[in-house]
């Protein structure tokens, strides 16, 4: 073969052999799920994770009894076959509250975090990216974000737009944006002196083109991973608030609600505090556990 053939063969031996992988994310997603599957932890997080995902979605059918229908002749009553997990101050049947908090939970956790995703990646590539007066004004605010510990933020937010279930998801979605934005931030800092953002930058692709077609694509394992831990923190900080009584009133089943009433009772049934609180616990321990197993999975440093 001559040297001017050598050429055009290597190119038509290179896309025959591109040609012939599988696509990219399939084969990402099949590698990812499979040392997903290795690791214990992730697997009973995810396990927890889907059993109340399962509960949350089929409450309605689920239910033994009307969460809010109040029965005060069997007030305080301690589980029995009955009422599996006892009744509240009301006669109200916990297993049915649980299972109903578990929806307002995971929406209040979905929704909160969605709104830390809009708010906080936009914010934290273009930061990344322009650098200049428009970092250092993004970054002075989150400055002054990060000064309040969360639960504080989250307080005075919730002091200032009112108490109810829509501005507990805006508080607790404000409060995660400072991690969003400064996350990403890190990440668009590294990749933007990549070489794929020279060659695109050299072939006259403009900034935005550049920031959401070639380096966002590229933190989504990053964020991925953050939004599965901060699902965790925003039910336990809606739980917070609403143990306080600033997050969703009674008679609304919601666990943090649940554990501020059942405070008074502590003594006379115990069972109205603990099982609420162990709802909070499985629910955050089970998205930790899968978060950190997914962060393994994705850590191209540990692909083999």
């Amino acid at each position: 073969m001559s040297n001017a053939q050598q050429p055009s063969a290597l190119a038509t031996a290179g896309v025959a052999a591109i040609a012939a992988r599988p696509r990219g994310f399939l084969s990402t997603g099949t590698l990812v799920w499979r040392r997903l599957r290795r690791s214990r932890s992730a697997m009973l997080g995810l396990g927890v994770l889907v059993a109340f995902g399962a509960c949350a979605a089929l409450a309605p059918w689920l239910v033994p009894y009307d969460p809010y229908a109040a029965d005060l002749e069997n007030s305080l009553k301690p589980p029995s076959a009955r009422h599996w997990l006892g009744t509240d101050e009301l006669g109200r049947d916990l297993l049915s509250r649980i299972l109903y908090g578990a929806r307002l939970s995971m929406v209040i956790g979905t929704i909160a975090v969605a709104i830390g995703v809009l708010l906080g990646v936009p914010l934290g590539l273009l930061s990344g990216y322009l650098g200049g007066w428009f970092d250092l004004l993004v970054q002075r605010a989150i400055d002054v974000l990060l000064a309040f510990p969360s639960t504080v933020l989250a307080i005075l937010l919730v002091t200032i737009l009112g108490v109810g279930l829509v501005n507990v998801m805006i508080a607790v979605g404000i409060v995660s944006v400072p991690t969003y934005t400064r996350l990403v931030r890190g990440q668009v800092l590294s990749l933007k002196e990549q070489e794929f953002v020279d060659a695109a930058r050299a072939l006259g692709a403009g900034s935005l083109r550049i920031v959401f077609r070639h380096i966002l694509p590229n933190t989504l394992a990053v964020l991925i991973v953050q939004t599965t831990l901060q699902v965790a923190s925003a039910i336990l900080s809606a739980a917070a608030l609403g143990f306080l009584g600033l997050g969703v009133q009674q008679p609304t089943a919601e666990w943090g609600a649940m554990l501020s009433t059942a405070r008074q009772h502590i003594q006379l049934a115990p069972h109205t505090l603990l099982f609420p609180g162990l709802a909070i616990m499985l629910t955050v321990l089970g998205f930790n556990l899968f978060g950190d197993g997914l962060r393994d999975a994705l850590d191209p440093r540990l692909r083999t």
